[in-house]
C-alpha cells in the first residue's frame, strides 16, 4: 500500500509549490486509513535516554510541526516521532516562498522561521493521543521577537513534560536570527542549566522527560569541544547531530542552492556524519547520539551508525524517495546484522567513528 502510495503522490506532488506540497501530504495523512504496522524484527529494537525504541529509525523535527499526524508517522513504521520546532506563541514563520526543492541534487533549502500554531495548541493535541502510546518527542524553540528566549524554553518544558516522551532543545536552526549564538558556551551552559532545572521541577507530576540538546553541522571544532563539554556537564540525555547546514558543497549542481536558509538532504550526508564522529569521540560514552542529515538509504544510515549514531532520523530524502524509504532501510539493517551475525545493532555503534575522524574534511 505505501509503495502504492508513493507511486501516486509523488510525481504529483513535485509539480506543486514544494509547502503546499507538504500541507497536501499532511493532510492525506490525517484521512489515509492506516493499520498498525507489523512488529519490528526485534534485533531492530534499542534502549536509548531510558526509552525503548521498537527500531531505529525516526522522523525528524520539521515534517510534523504541529503535531497532526504522529500516530499516522508510527503506523507507517517509524520507531519515533518528533514533532515540532514549537515555540510558546503561534508564529507565522518567515516569508513565502521559503521552501526550495534542489532536484539535482536530492536536496532541500528550507528558511521557514520556525511557523507553528503554537504551544497551547500542540498541547491539546499530544493530550488527545496521549493514550495511544508510542515515542513522540518534542522539539522546543523559541519565538523569533522573544525578550527572554531561555525563557521560552523553560516554559515549553514545564507545559510539554506529561505529553512529551522526550524533548529536544533546538538552538541550531538557522532561520531565526540570533538564535545559533546560543550554541555559545556561556549561553549555551546557561540555558541547559535552567531547562534541567525545569526538568527536575516536574519530574514528580510529570515523569521522567529526557532532554536532548540538537546543534548545527557547521560549529567549529573548538565551538563542539566546549558544546560537549557543557552537554555532559549538564548532564544532558543526549545529541542530536545535526541541523541544516549554512554552508553550500562545491558539488551543488541546482541553481536554487543560492536561496538563503539552511541546507538539507543528500549533499548534507558528509557533513553531519562527520559531525556525528567528532560528536561521539567527544562524549566518551556519556549519552547516546541521533544521527540526521542525508540519510536516503540503508547504507546511509549502517555509515551513520557506524560514525556514533544509536538512533537515526530522515525527513528532507522522504520528499525524493516517499514513504517506502523507511520500510526499505529497516529491511537493510536487518540483512547487515544477519550476513554479519550480529544480534543487535548496538555491537557497530560508533565503529568506524575513530578512522572518520582522520579523514579529510568534506568540501
Amino acid at each position: 500500500m505505501i509503495r502504492a502510495f508513493d507511486a501516486l503522490s509523488l510525481p504529483f506532488t513535485r509539480l506543486l509549490d514544494p509547502e503546499d506540497a507538504h500541507r497536501l501530504a499532511i493532510r492525506g495523512l490525517r484521512m489515509l486509513p492506516l493499520a498498525k504496522p507489523r512488529p519490528d524484527d526485534p534485533r531492530l529494537a534499542v534502549r536509548a535516554f531510558g526509552l525503548n525504541f521498537p527500531n531505529p529509525v525516526g522522523l525528524a523535527a520539521g515534517f510534523d510541526k504541529n503535531a497532526e499526524v504522529p500516530d499516522a508517522m508510527l503506523r507507517l513504521g517509524f520507531g519515533f516521532v518528533e514533532v515540532g520546532s514549537v515555540t510558546p506563541q503561534p508564529q507565522a514563520g518567515n516569508p513565502r516562498p521559503r521552501l526550495f526543492r534542489l532536484l539535482e541534487d536530492s536536496a532541500v533549502v528550507n528558511r521557514m522561521g520556525f511557523n507553528n500554531d503554537g504551544g497551547d495548541a500542540v498541547l491539546r493535541r499530544l493530550a488527545s493521543r496521549a493514550h495511544n502510546g508510542g515515542i513522540v518527542g518534542v522539539n522546543v524553540g523559541a519565538n523569533k521577537d522573544a525578550p527572554d528566549r531561555v525563557a521560552d524554553y523553560v516554559k515549553l518544558i514545564e507545559t510539554f513534560a506529561p505529553v512529551a516522551s522526550y524533548f529536544t532543545v533546538n538552538v541550531s536552526s538557522p532561520n531565526t536570527p540570533g538564535l545559533r549564538n546560543l550554541q555559545q558556551a556561556a549561553a549555551l551552559d546557561d540555558l541547559l542549566a535552567k531547562v534541567i532545572d525545569a526538568r527536575e521541577r516536574v519530574r514528580k507530576n510529570a515523569g521522567d522527560s529526557p532532554v536532548l540538546l540538537k546543534i548545527a553541522p557547521d560549529l567549529s571544532l573548538p565551538e563542539l569541544d566546549d558544546v560537549v563539554h557543557i552537554a555532559r556537564s549538564r548532564r544532558v540525555d543526549g545529541m542530536i547531530i545535526a541541523n541544516t547546514t549554512i554552508s553550500r558543497p562545491k558539488r551543488l549542481q541546482d541553481q536554487r542552492k543560492a536561496e538563503q536558509g539552511g541546507l538539507s538532504g543528500r549533499p548534507l550526508f558528509q557533513l553531519s556524519t562527520r559531525m556525528v564522529a567528532e560528536t561521539y569521540v567527544r562524549a566518551e560514552g556519556a549519552f547516546p547520539l541521533i544521527g540526521v542529515g542525508g540519510i536516503d538509504s540503508g547504507g546511509a544510515a549502517l555509515t551513520k551508525i557506524r560514525a556514533g549514531a544509536t538512533l537515526i532520523q530522515l525527513y528532507s530524502p522522504l520528499i525524493y524517495k516517499g514513504l517506502s524509504l523507511v520500510g526499505d532501510i529497516k529491511a537493510d539493517l536487518i540483512s547487515t546484522l544477519r550476513r554479519t551475525s550480529r544480534d543487535s545493532l548496538s555491537e557497530i555503534v560508533g565503529a568506524d567513528a575513530a578512522t572518520i575522524t582522520a579523514e579529510d574534511w568534506p568540501d
